[in-house]
This record gives C-alpha cells, sequence and structure tokens, in this order.
C-alpha cells in the first residue's frame, strides 16, 4: 500500500510517460496520414469521439469504483483481524489461570498466543500463494513462476515455524487449509482446558466466540481471493479504452487540424500538429491510467503498491501479542520501501 500522501512523481512519471508516448505517436502517426498523405477521408466529426469518450469514462468509473469496494472491504477485514488478534490475547492472558505464574501456565499461554501468530501468517501467505497475473502464463513469465513458488516455500518456513513446535508445523503443513486446521487446534487446546478445569465453562464460550468471529474472517478474505472481479466488467473496460483512444485522433483533426493537404510548408505542417499530438497524449495518459488504477485494485491480496498491506499488519499484531505476553525480544515494523509497504 502507497504511505505517502502524495503520490511520487517519479513513479508517475515512470508509468505515464510510456503511455501518453504511445498516444502521442499514434496521433503523430494519423496527423501525417492527413497532412502530408494528404488521407482527408480521416478527419472525422469530433463529437462522435466525445460521446464515446463520455461513455467509457462513465464505465471506467463503475469500474473503479467496484474494484475500490472489494480493496476497502479486504482492509476491513485485516483491520478486524488485527481487533480480534488482541481480543484473543488479552482472553488468553486474562482467562487462563491469570494467578499462576507456574511455567505449566506460562506455557499454555504462551502456545495458545503463538499458534495464533502462526495462523495469521498462514492465512496471509494462502492469500498469496496463488496469483491472477499467473493464470495462463506466457513461455516468458514461466521462470517468475517457478520463482514465485520457491519464495514462497521459503517463506512459509521461516514465518510459521518460530510459531509452532516441530509436529504441529509438520501436521499443519501437510493440511490444505492449515490457517482452518490451526484454529481448530485451538478450539480442541481450549476445550481440553475446560476437561482439566484449568478454564470455566463461561469462559470457553467466550474465546470460542472469538475463534468463530477469526473463521468469519478468513472466510470472507478467501471468498474475495476466490472470486475474480466480473470479467464482463474488467475486460470490456479495457477494450472500450483501447477504442476510445485508437479512434481519439481521427476526431481530434476535427479540432486542431484547421489546414488542409498542400495548403502549407512542412514546417508549417509539424507545427500546427504539435497541439493535437500533445493534447491525444495527455487524453490518453488520463484514460489508460484511469482503467488501470481499476484492474491494480480488484484483487487486494496480491502483493503490490495497491493491495492490503498484509505483512506490515501481520507484524503489528506480532509485535502486540508479544508484548503483551511480556517478551521483549520483538520484530521491527515492517519498512517502507519506496514509499510503499507491503
Amino acid at each position: 500500500m502507497l504511505k505517502t500522501r502524495r503520490f511520487p512523481i517519479r513513479m508517475m512519471l515512470r508509468w505515464g510517460m510510456p503511455i501518453g508516448a504511445m498516444g502521442a505517436t499514434w496521433s503523430a502517426v494519423v496527423y501525417a496520414a492527413y497532412a502530408v498523405s494528404e488521407f482527408q477521408w480521416l478527419r472525422v466529426p469530433f463529437l462522435p469521439i466525445a460521446t464515446v469518450g463520455t461513455a467509457v469514462a462513465f464505465y471506467v468509473g463503475f469500474k473503479n469504483n467496484a474494484a475500490y469496494d472489494r480493496f476497502w472491504e479486504g482492509r476491513k477485514i485485516w483491520g478486524g483481524i488485527v481487533n480480534a488478534s488482541r481480543t484473543w490475547a488479552m482472553m488468553v492472558l486474562s482467562y487462563i489461570e491469570p494467578d499462576d505464574e507456574g511455567d505449566q501456565a506460562r506455557e499454555t499461554r504462551r502456545v495458545l498466543i503463538y499458534r495464533h501468530l502462526a495462523w495469521v501468517n498462514a492465512l496471509r501467505l494462502q492469500l498469496r500463494r496463488t496469483s491472477r497475473f499467473f493464470d495462463n502464463p506466457a513461455p516468458t513469465t514461466r521462470r517468475r513462476l517457478e520463482a514465485h513458488a520457491v519464495v514462497m516455500r521459503n517463506d512459509w518456513q521461516k514465518e510459521i515455524s518460530p510459531f509452532l513446535s516441530t509436529s504441529e508445523f509438520d501436521a499443519v503443513s501437510a493440511q490444505a487449509n492449515s490457517a482452518t486446521h490451526l484454529l481448530l487446534s485451538q478450539g480442541k487446546t481450549v476445550a481440553a482446558l475446560v476437561s482439566e478445569r484449568r478454564l470455566d465453562l463461561f469462559h470457553q464460550i467466550q474465546m470460542m466466540d472469538v475463534v468463530q468471529e477469526l473463521y468469519a474472517l478468513q472466510g470472507k478474505s478467501e471468498r474475495i481471493k476466490a472470486t475474480p472481479f466480473p470479467r464482463q466488467y474488467a475486460e470490456f473496460s479495457r477494450w472500450f479504452t483501447r477504442v476510445f483512444v485508437v479512434l481519439l485522433p481521427f476526431g481530434m483533426l476535427d479540432v486542431f487540424a484547421a489546414r488542409t493537404a498542400g495548403q502549407a510548408s512542412v514546417a508549417e505542417t509539424v507545427l500546427s500538429g504539435l497541439p493535437m499530438v500533445v493534447a491525444c497524449g495527455v487524453v490518453t495518459w488520463v484514460f489508460v491510467t484511469m482503467e488501470g488504477i481499476g484492474d491494480s485494485s480488484e484483487d487486494p491480496f496480491e502483493r503490490s503498491m495497491n493491495d492490503v498491506p498484509m505483512n506490515a499488519l501481520s507484524v503489528t499484531i506480532e509485535r502486540d501479542l508479544r508484548q503483551m505476553l511480556g517478551e521483549t525480544e520483538i520484530p521491527e515494523p515492517e519498512p517502507v520501501t519506496d514509499s510503499i509497504q507491503y
């Protein structure tokens, strides 16, 4: 997620200049065909092109609103995970033999909180395990796919194993949905504590309510991940934008090309076409960027600058819960790299 208040200019130029250059180049080709090659039939009234542009703007605006709703729902889900995590730690520390500072009581509390941290990281890694950008990959992206798989395997070992015993880590890793299995283990542990008379029934009900809430938050995350943005909106928005920017120079001829072919020198022809080239480049940049914003925001659980910063939220949860346990060696906050936090 972008953390700065202002969008970095260098980032805007990096993404915007190729788009603007593409639109300017295409408009220069159209203008040259009109003014130099005397293809007068290329000049069409601007009104129908403007009508198409208005329709595209409305369509792209709808797509962007829907894509932002998906991002914001994902952010609210992870905000709920942060709150539920703190509640879980508070209940573990307050309900499970709070007056007993023996090794058994401390170890039980530590296991329940550490297993929850394993769940947070497991859910994050499961949501990022696959990506829509890897659907039907071209041959040139296969190396990227293989590198992504290696990174995910390494991250799983690195992020999950510190919070679980070796046997539990192996058992969890063998499950198709490791996060679900971890919450199941939490419920079984709480039930065992009631059987051992180390936790009363009323507190068990409250703690199981939190486990139920965590299941609900996990399910909501998986729903967004497993349900792609409706392709009729995503794809037609992209194609409508492309059609508009391709037709744009033909309508711009009606606005800027006041001279007809053969009536001006080469220098005058170039100078008279310059405003049209610049205008087409700017309009192309605006429309293609608007469409791209929605496209990059529709999947909030990828690892990009427009997505939910699950890494940073996971570290925040870990810092809070380990401090609640009384630990002093806690991880540093997730760094901001190039104004982006992942």
